[in-house]
């Protein structure tokens, strides 16, 4: 557009001619000299326009010298998606223009909530052998949460090959009435502080405990994971129910057993691999326990 007006400009200065009077001449050269002027910058204030909208390659492919940019006009680099969890509308086709840069918000974790629960309604079969123990899925009253989707990912967890079923002896149920061996709590960190600290544990508002029959699921945790699970947050849960039904079991913690290896769900990943790559799950694929030195 700019590159028109300008050409534009240059043929009504030559049907001027020589016939004009000199006074004329410089009135109309200052005028010509003016409106050189505005479309000049016009032409730039466009470029500089058009990059802050549409992105650096917009602007660049404007033409081969692109107006110079200050350092206040940069806008912020995206940072490039990796993995499943890039983003819910899935991968952005080849040659697509990228999607506008978007700022997710973080989940809202309420500090305390109040200490009653929602059961998650229904059932399960057994899974695993022998004697199966009975427990019940719960939501803290007040949370965003699916108690039954909740339940449906215990569920799962619980009944995975490489879950506690396969040493053989360990069996689950889901009920939602009657007696339950435990009970799987997922609240908010003020409430896990509560149930946990009258058995004497500190979770800090930050962790997860098992005391008596409650395996108890610290809000922040289900939903925003550990750094070493940030992208893979359903892992992390299937760890914190390995972890404190394991505990329920009577197992206890137990060390990285070396460098490189799989990290055993009793560890407690949470303060650290230590030289141990991520793993969720109590046993490998070939139903062989994944553990390590006892710790006291």
């Amino acid at each position: 557009m700019s590159t028109h007006r300008s050409h534009s400009a240059r043929r009504r200065h030559r049907r001027g001619g020589s016939s004009a009077p000199a006074s004329g001449r410089r009135r109309t050269g200052a005028l010509w000299a003016g409106l050189a002027a505005l479309t000049v910058l016009g032409a730039s204030g466009f470029a500089v326009v058009g990059w802050a909208d549409d992105g650096e390659k917009r602007a660049g492919s404007r033409g081969s010298s692109p107006a110079p940019v200050r350092p206040t006009d940069r806008l912020p680099s995206a940072p490039s998606p990796s993995g499943p969890s890039a983003g819910p509308s899935g991968p952005v086709a080849a040659g697509s223009p990228a999607p506008p840069a978007a700022s997710p918000s973080a989940p809202v974790i309420p500090p305390t909530g109040p200490g009653t629960f929602v059961v998650a309604p229904g059932g399960s079969a057994q899974t695993g052998r022998g004697k199966a123990l009975r427990y019940r899925v719960e939501v803290e009253k007040g949370l965003a949460l699916s108690a039954p989707d909740i339940a449906e990912q215990v569920e799962g967890i619980l009944a995975d090959r490489r879950g506690w079923t396969a040493d053989g002896r360990s069996a689950f149920r889901r009920v939602s009435g009657g007696g339950a061996d435990f009970v799987v709590r997922v609240a908010t960190p003020g409430t896990v502080d509560k149930i946990c600290g009258q058995f004497g544990l500190d979770t800090g508002g930050e962790v997860n405990c098992n005391v008596a029959d409650n395996v108890m699921v610290n809000l922040r945790r289900w939903l925003l994971a550990t750094p070493v699970y940030a992208k893979d947050v359903t892992a992390y849960r299937a760890l914190i129910i390995n972890h404190e039904v394991g505990h329920f079991l009577g197992h206890g913690h137990v060390d990285c057993p070396a460098p490189g290896r799989p990290a055993p769900a009793m560890m407690q990943q949470i303060k650290g691999m230590r030289g141990c790559v991520p793993n969720v799950w109590p046993y490998d694929e070939k139903g062989r326990l994944v553990t390590g030195p006892a710790l006291p």
